[in-house]
């Protein structure tokens, strides 16, 4: 009984004031999972911000670059109707430094802005939407568009009021903006004489003459610069397919005539390229000669033909769509054209045409713009042609 009486004795605690060593002590939050928190926050911010870009992701695409293409071509053609000082005064407006430098600015900096903005978001098309990406350039009229971004970058370089043609900053912007051209060439003209699905009579369409332009837009900036045998090289380029790129179109051989009714407005793409090749001859050349008038007539006549035609483009105007953008970077192409042939030959039709044809491209640059801010919600169509397959579902797997 001692016995037991002792060891119940030892069992009991001893009762001191000191806390117990086996108590719990509230531990302090450790720099590592303080860290982790920090981090997954954040990464769930930029899934989130990922997801609320996702449907402009999905179905944005190289066409939307119109948009750019109009308003660069537009900043071109008021650098050259408003310079002030210009030696021959019959092809500019008479105004002031003040008022042509503002101008020019306002509408450079604003398409400069619409560019970027542009440009970023397909960036990062192709980074999170790559298959897409892929299989926009499968597409017969999409892959054209993939010109324009670069189209526009060298519209808007020499439209610039800050840089000149001779400044080394030119010279570097004109090659990273020229050469991706070049390699779309390789790619898409090799396609056009190699046999395969690809050749030319399966997918040309007008949109095709974009790639001949491009070629043209880089000359005539080469020339600009003084570098006479790069920018003959590039229209010869550019001419030569043109050539055999116009009989197909004009023929109607089997499969070339692919538009859709929205996309009809690219029609106007006829008059584009003849009116770009006539100003790319005119930088080389130096003056406005005969070849440059052939193909200035040529492109004022194609342009007639298609205005004389509006029950062609009536399906495609009875909802608004981004292609509409293809009606007004032709006209300022034309109106371009005009305004150097308005300066190689004297009299009052010269002047007429080139009157119209710039109070034409103002206006339809203006109608596009109220019409594209009244219908934001237009702006990205689940039933756009160029998207060619569905939209995929939005999840935190896609981005």
């Amino acid at each position: 009984m001692e016995i037991q009486k002792s060891q119940s004795e030892i069992q009991l605690p001893i009762a001191t004031d000191e806390p117990s060593a086996t108590s719990t002590i509230p531990a302090a939050p450790s720099l590592s999972s303080t860290t982790t928190t920090t981090t997954t926050t954040t990464t769930t911010t930029t899934v989130h911000h990922l997801l609320s870009l996702s449907p402009i992701l999905n179905r944005i695409h190289a066409g939307y670059f119109r948009i750019a293409l109009s308003l660069s071509c537009q900043a071109l053609l008021c650098k050259v109707l408003l310079q002030p000082n210009n030696h021959n005064s019959r092809i500019t407006f008479h105004v002031s430094k003040f008022l042509y430098s503002t101008v020019l600015t306002i509408l450079w900096s604003f398409a400069f802005f619409i560019l970027v903005l542009l440009s970023i978001l397909y960036a990062l098309r192709c980074i999170f939407r790559f298959n897409l990406v892929k299989k926009e350039f499968q597409h017969h009229v999409g892959v054209n568009y993939l010109f324009a971004p670069w189209i526009s970058w060298l519209l808007l370089l020499e439209a610039s009021p800050f840089v000149s043609p001779k400044h080394v900053f030119f010279t570097i912007l004109w090659w990273v903006f020229a050469v991706p051209v070049v390699i779309l060439d390789l790619k898409i003209y090799g396609q056009w004489f190699t046999k395969g699905k690809r050749i030319l009579t399966t997918v040309a369409n007008p949109t095709s003459q974009l790639s001949v332009i491009g070629n043209l837009v880089g000359a005539r900036a080469a020339a600009k610069m003084g570098w006479g045998e790069i920018s003959v090289f590039l229209f010869s380029l550019g001419m030569v397919h043109y050539l055999v790129l116009f009989v197909t179109l004009y023929q109607r051989l089997s499969g070339c005539d692919r538009i859709p009714a929205m996309l009809r407005p690219v029609f106007f793409l006829f008059s584009a390229a003849p009116s770009m090749a006539s100003l790319a001859w005119y930088s080389i050349s130096g003056s406005f000669d005969t070849s440059s008038k052939m193909l200035f007539f040529l492109s004022l006549f194609l342009f007639m033909s298609l205005m004389c035609r509006p029950a062609l483009f009536k399906k495609a105007m009875r909802r608004y769509s981004i292609a509409w953008w293809a009606y007004s970077y032709p006209i300022t192409m034309l109106a371009l054209a005009s305004t150097r042939y308005a300066q190689e030959v004297n009299g009052e039709f010269p002047q007429a045409i080139r009157l119209i044809l710039s109070a034409l491209s103002v206006l339809v640059l203006f109608v596009l713009l109220v019409f594209t801010a009244l219908n934001p919600k237009m702006l990205l169509p689940d039933d756009d042609p160029i998207l060619v397959t569905s939209l995929p579902i939005l999840s935190l797997s896609t981005v």
